[in-house]
């Protein structure tokens, strides 16, 4: 177990732990504000990329903690390529990655908990913004791990004063509520887009929670992790920002901008796209009701316009607000 070689130092004072070797596999704006927390609490990181000179094997060599940073697209494949690799037995495997997989409808920790059964995994979610982590600006997020001395150790190397770590048992929940925010995102991107006001995005995130509430509970989360930083405190950060690709993409949408032109001129990859689309392959299947992400969807296949995705949520039955929050 790595705990045991990254030890705390058994006395009643803090705990200490030692400098570990982290591989930081991505080396995109995520990635790279990742491995720059690490290595700014003096942690010995590598930094992969499928570009890069370093090999996937040299890269991963020795490493105490593997860090996927990758977009959600490559994640299986990288989880192939890994298996057929050594790696090493004390390696904990986390991932970053905000999304679900279109061939098989798993999270990125599901991924990697099948093909390492015998490794810890866990899940880095939260309301990060990357380009406000590069430029040093307080932010908060999430270790979520079953292995909870695992968690622990990941909560130490990226901990700092300005990027504070909580811990989590539940890494379904922490992945669930950062990547089906993203979906609400581009919702809300449309609604500013449009010109609604704030009353009308207020209603929209707020009726949101309750349907990736659903959504996760559906699928094995634990309600409480919503409600937190990987949660609401994700879909926040994401919904009110512009340095949101979602919310960049329904503001383009909004304004009449083709999705094709919206994602070219982005340059990097807007994960509520593909998440919409899987998320209605599960929600047909499982029979879980999911009006917004269903317009959503909509919205992306081209099938209404912004317009009419506004008015087919406004025009739904009356009820209780109560009845549709689990």
């Amino acid at each position: 177990m790595v705990t045991s070689s990254l030890n705390r130092q058994a006395s009643a004072s803090p705990p200490v732990f030692q400098t570990i070797n982290l591989t930081v596999l991505g080396s995109g704006a995520w990635g790279s504000a990742l491995a720059q927390l690490a290595q700014n609490n003096q942690h010995s990181v590598r930094v992969w990329s499928r570009r890069g000179e370093l090999s996937l094997e040299e890269a991963i060599a020795g490493a105490d903690v593997i860090l996927s940073a990758i977009s959600m697209k490559g994640v299986a494949e990288l989880a192939e390529r890994l298996k057929e690799l050594s790696i090493p037995s004390q390696s904990i495997i986390a991932t970053a990655t905000k999304g679900l997989d279109p061939a098989t409808t798993r999270t990125p920790s599901q991924i990697y908990q099948a093909a390492f059964l015998e490794h810890p995994i866990a899940v880095l979610s939260g309301p990060n913004l990357s380009k406000e982590i590069a430029q040093g600006l307080p932010a908060a997020t999430v270790i979520a791990s079953t292995d909870a001395a695992a968690a622990e150790t990941l909560q130490q190397v990226f901990s700092s004063d300005c990027f504070r770590v909580y811990t989590s048992p539940d890494p379904l929940g922490a992945e669930l509520g950062g990547t089906l925010k993203n979906v609400v995102a581009i919702a809300v991107g449309v609604c500013d887009g449009l010109g609604l006001g704030s009353n009308a995005k207020s209603a929209l995130m707020t009726r949101a929670l309750p349907e990736i509430i659903r959504v996760g509970l559906h699928m094995g989360a634990q309600i409480e992790t919503f409600y937190g930083l990987s949660g609401l405190g994700d879909m926040l950060a994401t919904c009110d920002s512009t340095l949101s690709r979602n919310y960049r993409v329904g503001y383009g949408l909004s304004q009449g901008k083709a999705l094709d032109q919206i994602l070219a001129e982005l340059g990097s990859t807007a994960e509520g796209v593909n998440t919409a689309y899987v998320l209605m392959d599960i929600a047909n299947r499982e029979g879980i009701p999911v009006p917004i992400s269903r317009q959503v969807h909509r919205l992306l296949k081209g099938s209404i316009t912004p317009r009419e995705a506004l008015e087919g949520l406004m025009e739904r039955d009356l009820k209780p607000e109560s009845c549709d929050l689990l």
